[in-house]
């Protein structure tokens, strides 16, 4: 996304060059260069990244009685062995989710992991079939797992979820999922009157440098696709074209 702004920026500048208009050629041509620097040395990534990740914590202060914890899917890919396998950014999330289970049931309070993710990938296996095994190796009891396999997306994530929520009338549903995409899966599950707690898993920086670093630009990619999924939601609000928001119940 960012490369593809760069490579705007300076065929527009080329085409004012072809169109004898050096002046602002020469400004298109200086700032597609200004922001191949801005972003890949890392003062916008770093800007973009930290405004999206603030404020979820780590942990759980305190339990519910009924708690399930919402592990949201990250991908899956197929190893060199041909096993389907949990993508890069999915072990944190994994990890964190199998720590907060733990947590939970050392109250001795009822815990339950729903583990929400379909066959995005198209290999014959859903990340809730994969995440669930990785989740019964780290001492999640397989009883106490829930596995959601028909999302594509965060939005079926949510709206794929409430059901089961439902069905289990816990007292406390804690979204677990990466620090970037938090903001927006708790828009997608507040739209469906679903009280979340956010507890982040990974939390991406920027590494500073006098020259582009291709981390830094994959970083700000990253952001910017969080950024944009918010501003579709709220587009697609005000067009009609999500479902209906879900009331909330009365307190």
């Amino acid at each position: 996304m960012t490369l593809t702004l760069a490579l705007i920026l300076l065929l527009i500048g080329l085409a004012c060059l072809w169109a004898h208009r050096r002046r602002t050629a020469v400004t298109f041509f200086i700032l597609s260069l200004g922001w191949v620097f801005a972003v890949g040395c890392g003062p916008v990534a770093d800007g973009l990244l930290t405004d999206l990740q603030r404020g979820f914590p780590q942990e759980i202060t305190q339990w519910g009685q009924h708690n399930v914890i919402v592990l949201l899917g990250a991908g899956t890919q197929r190893g060199d062995q041909g096993t389907v396998e949990p993508g890069l950014m999915a072990n944190a999330r994994i990890l964190r989710a199998a720590e907060l289970y733990h947590a939970c049931k050392a109250t001795g309070a009822v815990c339950r992991l729903e583990v929400s993710g379909g066959d995005a990938a198209g290999l014959k296996q859903s990340e809730a079939a994969v995440y669930s095994r990785t989740l019964i190796a780290l001492g999640v009891t397989d009883t106490d797992l829930l596995a959601e396999s028909r999302s594509m997306n965060t939005f079926q994530n949510a709206e794929f979820t409430k059901p089961l929520l439902a069905a289990l009338q816990a007292d406390k549903v804690v979204l677990v999922s990466s620090a970037t995409h938090l903001r927006r899966a708790t828009l997608y599950f507040a739209h469906f009157a679903i009280n979340v707690e956010p507890v982040r898993a990974d939390y991406l920086g920027i590494r500073y440098d006098w020259l582009p670093q291709p981390f830094n630009m994959a970083m700000a990619d990253v952001a910017l696709h969080e950024y944009v999924g918010i501003a579709r939601y709220r587009f697609y609000n005000v067009m009609g074209w999500n479902p209906p928001a879900t009331p909330r119940a009365a307190s």
